[in-house]
């Protein structure tokens, strides 16, 4: 009889603690469940990062496409707007020529991108009409003494002069000067239409796939 208070107390004790197992398995096996889940999250989540800063250096320092509209560059482009792919690293090295199309953060608000012809690199000599109705529509590049039609311009270093090819509907280095070399942000490469558009999804899409086969 003396024994039976140590007996419940010890089956009492027993019970809790196949309970408190019990239960403390439960959670551990659902913590490790979470702890899957959360690790899948984040590589899910990282490969995508990844991704998205390899598109945002591609697209910043290589590569990109631009939505360029109005009249200032026809007939060149559509007055409607085009698409173009433009790269990001021939003006770093100096490598901008007469007739390119350049992408250029504009002199006069530098939140607007314009899209223009480089008619005038440095050192170079111009003669221009500020208003095409008066003469000619051309600009005419001196590069020496020995044609000069009427002198008027001559481009400082470290700058370029950049028109429409719509004199008659351009603001551009007419209207603002000659404009600083570092405010050239791309070279027009091509003219994108829509199968262009769709082949370079197509592109980007099994890019990521390569990208995450890579990672795993």
């Amino acid at each position: 009889c003396r024994l039976a208070p140590w007996f419940c107390a010890s089956a009492f004790a027993c019970f809790f603690r196949q309970r408190f197992a019990t239960r403390e398995m439960r959670w551990l096996r659902y913590l490790n469940q979470w702890r899957g889940t959360a690790k899948e999250a984040f590589d899910q989540v990282s490969i995508v990062a990844k991704f998205l800063c390899l598109l945002h250096v591609t697209d910043r320092y290589i590569i990109s496409s631009t939505h360029v509209q109005g009249p200032s560059m026809l007939p060149t482009l559509n007055l409607t707007g085009d698409v173009i792919l433009a790269e990001h690293v021939s003006h770093r090295f100096g490598k901008i020529g007469l007739g390119d199309v350049v992408l250029v953060r504009s002199p006069t608000d530098p939140m607007k991108m314009v899209t223009k012809r480089v008619l005038g690199l440095e050192g170079h000599r111009l003669s221009f009409f500020a208003d095409p109705l008066v003469g000619d529509d051309s600009v005419n590049v001196v590069v020496s003494n020995l044609y000069i039609q009427s002198l008027h311009l001559l481009v400082p270093k470290g700058h370029v002069w950049i028109q429409g090819d719509n004199v008659h509907a351009s603001t551009d280095s007419r209207n603002f000067g000659p404009v600083p070399y570092d405010l050239i942000e791309g070279k027009a490469l091509l003219r994108v239409s829509l199968a262009t558009t769709m082949l370079w999804v197509i592109e980007v899409t099994i890019t990521f796939e390569l990208f995450q086969l890579l990672l795993e």
